[in-house]
Parts: structure tokens; C-alpha cells; sequence
């Protein structure tokens, strides 16, 4: 099975550059499965019915977020819904939507880290009860943790290790090169890196970033649009009979 994870897309920029290249990587590369994160596509701020449905007709199988989910409140009956839309599955249980999908026998699974992030419940102790109370275990999970501690997105690689196929790690909007395979068959990258703007800061308009860090004034960070987009993603090669992945690599392509 070949799998393509995208890193977060940002805003117009990300969009454009997903719905650019993917359509052409799905017949170039005979992709599988595709999953996305989506949670910073609309205004680089939260996802929007709209936004999701743009990244859907693109080509992408399912949608993952983060801490920007509830930016957007149109979402949230989206969510709820049950749909290809995910929010972390380590949120509390009474919030909108759930944090995996089974589609076409691919168990996608959202967490969200806690370290410089915030203070959600364990994401680790979650995936633990979400293994557990599998009546059958599809043989291909894919799991988004969306974290800002390299330590903590590697300690999850190697806890899943031989348990899920793929552990990709999401928010940083920095491509990593550090694309592995565990000693039991997990798939391993600390970061996707981003779809959006080049000449920007992690996807932001560079003055506006530059104004909160020197100022220390508040500061609404605007999707940088001008020049360039980058689109950041890794292939898993995984074998759908054990589930264990064959090879990962990154696919990244420049636009304009």
C-alpha cells in the first residue's frame, strides 16, 4: 500500500498547492491512501466546511488537526458528523467530533502532544485505549501526533513501535530528515513540514512575526501569499498483509 501524509497546510497558499500537486503525485506514484492536516487551511487560523472540502476533492482521504480545530465554530457540525474530518483523540470525550476514522481498512488516528502545547489528557495512555478496545485490528493505522517537542513525537514512535504502521508528527511546519522504520515495522518521521508560502515564517506574513517577537505586543499573524509555495509530504511504502511499513521517504515539491 502507498501512502502519502501531507504536512499542515497554510491557508490560500496551502490549498492551492495541495490542490496543484496531489491530483498529479495520486497517478504518478499509484497512491493508496492520503491524509492531510488540515487545521491550519482556513486563514491559517482553523479549518471550514468549505476548506475541508477543498483539500477532499484534491484527492485527500482524510483530514487530520490540532490545536487550531476550534479556531473555526462552522466545523463543529462538520465533526460531528463522523465524517473524514478529525479532531485529536486525546481531547476531552465531550467535545466535537472523534480523533480516528476506518476508511477503506486504514485506521487514521489524530492525537495532539502535551509538551509546550497545553494540557490535554495522555495521548500515549489514549492510543493505549484505543488499541485495546479494538474488537478487530485493521492491519494499517497511521497515526498524526501534532506536537511541538521533537522528544515527545519520537517517544511516541517508539512506544507504537510493532502496534500501528506509521507515527508522522505534524505542527512545526518543518520538514524533517529523520524519515525511518523502527525495529518492529513502525514507520517514523518527526515532522511533515508545512503546504504554503516560502517566503514566510512557518507559513506567516515574515513582518508580522517579526513585530511579536521584537515588540512583544499581540499580533495577528497574517497567511504570507506572495512568491513561492512549498508542499511537504512522506511516502510510506507499508505492506497491507502485516501492516509493517517497507520504506518512507519524503516527497517535496516547489511551486512557482
Amino acid at each position: 500500500m502507498k501512502v502519502l501524509m501531507i504536512g499542515d497546510a497554510v491557508g490560500r497558499p496551502g490549498r492551492s498547492a495541495v490542490k496543484a500537486v496531489l491530483p498529479g503525485l495520486r497517478k504518478e506514484l499509484k497512491l493508496d491512501f492520503v491524509v492531510a492536516n488540515g487545521e491550519n487551511v482556513a486563514g491559517g487560523y482553523g479549518i471550514t466546511p468549505d476548506t475541508a472540502d477543498e483539500l477532499l476533492g484534491a484527492g485527500v482521504d482524510v483530514i487530520t488537526t490540532g490545536n487550531h480545530i476550534w479556531d473555526k465554530e462552522e466545523i463543529f457540525p462538520v465533526l460531528d458528523q463522523g465524517g473524514r474530518v478529525l479532531r485529536p483523540m486525546n481531547y476531552p470525550p465531550t467535545t466535537p467530533g472523534k480523533g480516528h476514522v476506518l476508511v477503506d481498512g486504514v485506521l487514521v488516528v489524530n492525537l495532539i502532544g502535551r509538551v509546550f502545547v497545553g494540557t490535554w489528557d495522555c495521548p500515549f495512555r489514549a492510543m493505549d485505549g484505543l488499541l485495546s478496545g479494538l474488537a478487530k485490528k485493521p492491519k494499517v493505522i497511521l497515526v498524526d501526533l501534532h506536537a511541538e517537542a521533537t522528544s515527545e513525537k519520537m517517544a511516541m514512535g517508539w512506544y507504537l513501535d510493532g502496534r500501528v504502521s506509521a507515527v508522522v508528527g505534524t505542527h512545526t511546519h518543518v520538514p524533517t530528515a529523520d524519515g525511518r522504520i523502527f525495529p518492529k515495522g513502525t514507520a517514523y518521521v518527526t515532522d511533515l513540514g508545512m503546504c504554503g508560502a516560502v517566503n514566510s515564517v512557518i507559513g506567516s506574513e515574515v513582518d508580522d512575526v517579526l513585530k511579536r517577537f521584537l515588540d512583544q505586543m499581540p499580533q495577528r499573524l497574517r497567511v504570507a501569499g506572495k512568491g513561492p509555495a512549498c508542499f511537504n509530504s512522506v511516502l510510506l511504502d507499508i505492506d497491507d498483509a502485516t501492516g509493517k511499513a517497507r520504506s518512507v521517504s519524503r516527497v517535496d515539491r516547489l511551486l512557482g
